[in-house]
């Protein structure tokens, strides 16, 4: 039987402290630890999203604690603190490759303990069962978009009604005529930077042939506002700082969707636009990238669903105010010594991305501008602003 929650006059709102975090550590890695043992890439997420989160170092090494035991000692806590230490084990799990049925099913015995029900572990069970196309339906299913309404797509401005929420909309001059508006604004804001980015990137208005669909498109921003390059590495940044800044549970799906997409390539395709390119959370620093991204994600003021707000109606205001006002704090130093770049920095953008920004330019017959950002690997002198 789960462990009951706390009245909510009794239950422990406070931050874990160090002891509580190794007990925190040792059921999460008893429930996702493969027969083999614990995989480099859980080890280092799991050392740095404990570490990011609460600003204590879990020790990987120590006896696990099993599911009831593990369930009797968080009693003091919430469902939302516990669905967040479920959504850790979800995420330990995704990146195991073959991910395994024991693996899930442990996880699962752990969430039914806490009294937890969390959607995307169905997901990693299709995963585990090599039912990888119903995984995807799983995603839609219990997901980010899964109570998506029609009313919730009028922050996008399309002119008319998507019949899904990653439908793409390429046949809408007045929603590429509103983003195409942005170019006259001030130089300095979030609009006109934006256009700057999307042209650096030869990334086509929504609302024109070839262009994302406009609920994707609605990550962009973020790119600017939060300080994220374009580049897969940078994708798996900015969705883990989306994910973790809205206080719908939901929100986790976006991350275990980057990671399913760019880590272990179980997702194919995602998102309208998305396509797989496996091993990139495993490379060096990425841990504590995406680590410190959920950090950030967390210290933003309330709860945030940056895919359904209204940027326009922000366009006009300075990056900076905008970041003021949603409270996006600074990248770790650990995590900018890590290769943490931003859209305008060297390797902040993919060689394609520029050869696109180039082809962009030249069909509009403009100079190419990347506004300061390179290929990682480039000349300094071979793009120039």
């Amino acid at each position: 039987m789960p462990t009951p929650l706390p009245d909510p006059t009794e239950a422990d709102l406070t931050p874990p402290g160090a002891e509580e975090v190794v007990v925190l550590g040792r059921g999460v890695l008893g429930a996702v630890t493969p027969a083999s043992g614990l995989t480099t890439t859980q080890r280092l997420l799991a050392e740095a999203v404990f570490d990011s989160m609460t600003g204590h170092r879990v020790d990987t090494t120590a006896p696990v604690l099993g599911p009831a035991d593990f369930a009797a000692a968080l009693a003091h806590r919430t469902l939302e603190f516990r669905t967040r230490i479920v959504q850790v084990m979800v995420l330990l799990a995704l990146v195991v490759r073959p991910l395994t049925a024991d693996v899930t099913d442990r996880v699962a015995a752990y969430a039914h303990e806490l009294g937890v029900e969390e959607g995307m572990l169905e997901v990693a069970g299709r995963f585990a069962g090599g039912s990888l196309g119903l995984a995807a339906v799983d995603f839609e299913r219990n997901g980010y978009t899964a109570e998506w309404h029609p009313d919730d797509a009028r922050v996008l401005h399309t002119s008319k009604e998507l019949s899904t929420a990653w439908e793409a909309s390429t046949a809408d001059p007045a929603l590429a005529e509103r983003w195409a508006a942005l170019e006259d604004l001030t130089p300095g804001t979030l609009g006109r930077r934006l256009t700057e980015f999307y042209r650096a990137r030869g990334f086509v208005y929504p609302g024109l042939p070839d262009s994302a669909p406009p609920l994707l498109a609605q990550h962009d921003w973020v790119h600017v506002v939060a300080d994220y390059g374009t580049t897969v590495e940078s994708e798996l940044e900015v969705f883990a700082f989306i994910a973790r800044a809205n206080d719908d549970m939901r929100g986790f799906s976006l991350l275990a969707m980057v990671v399913s997409l760019f880590e272990t390539g179980y997702l194919r395709t995602a998102a309208g636009l998305f396509e797989y390119s496996p091993g990139h959370l495993s490379e060096s620093g990425m841990a504590v990238r995406v680590a410190d991204a959920m950090r950030r994600g967390a210290l933003c003021h309330g709860s945030i669903d940056f895919l359904r707000t209204d940027w326009f109606a922000l366009a006009g205001h300075s990056v900076e105010e905008v970041r003021e006002q949603f409270g996006v704090t600074p990248k770790s130093p650990a995590t900018v010594a890590a290769g943490s770049v931003g859209p305008w920095e060297v390797g902040g953008i993919s060689p394609f991305q520029v050869a696109a920004g180039r082809a962009l330019a030249d069909s509009l017959g403009r100079p190419y501008r990347p506004y300061g950002a390179r290929a990682g690997g480039d000349h300094p002198d071979a793009v120039t602003d």
